[in-house]
């Protein structure tokens, strides 16, 4: 996990500090850690923490697998809406998240670090009748 890993410090913080609100997954490949992803919910809104992939398995299709799962989540939790910031230069995370219909609604400049900027993003579900 090359950019930004989160640490064993703040995977405790989120199952401590509000698990009703808090979802964690991992993906595993032989017994090895490949990939987390999490969600955070407070009322009819979700937002993914983090989507994370070892760059050893880049393209196997587990990061929209993670996705999946935290969207299936934000769902069955009454989410209305997804957020998400993610780094403005990470183009294969972008698209990943616009093939699921997510649009980028704006810009953080320098968010990650001077000259990083995060584009925010936001998927809205259908209403159901």
């Amino acid at each position: 996990f090359r950019i930004d890993p989160w640490s064993v410090g703040q995977f405790w913080n989120e199952l401590a500090g509000v698990p009703d609100t808090r979802d964690l997954f991992v993906a595993e490949r032989f017994d090895a850690l490949v990939g987390y992803a999490g969600l955070a919910t407070a009322g009819d809104t979700s937002d993914v923490q983090v989507i994370a992939v070892a760059s050893e398995a880049h393209g196997g299709g587990i990061g929209r697998r993670l996705l999946n799962l935290l969207l299936d989540k934000a769902r069955e939790r009454g989410s209305r809406k997804v957020m998400l910031d993610v780094r403005a230069e990470n183009a294969a995370a972008i698209s990943l998240y616009e093939s699921v219909g997510f649009v980028m609604i704006h810009r953080r400049v320098d968010y990650y670090a001077p000259g990083v900027d995060a584009v925010v993003m936001q998927l809205k579900f259908p209403e159901v009748p």
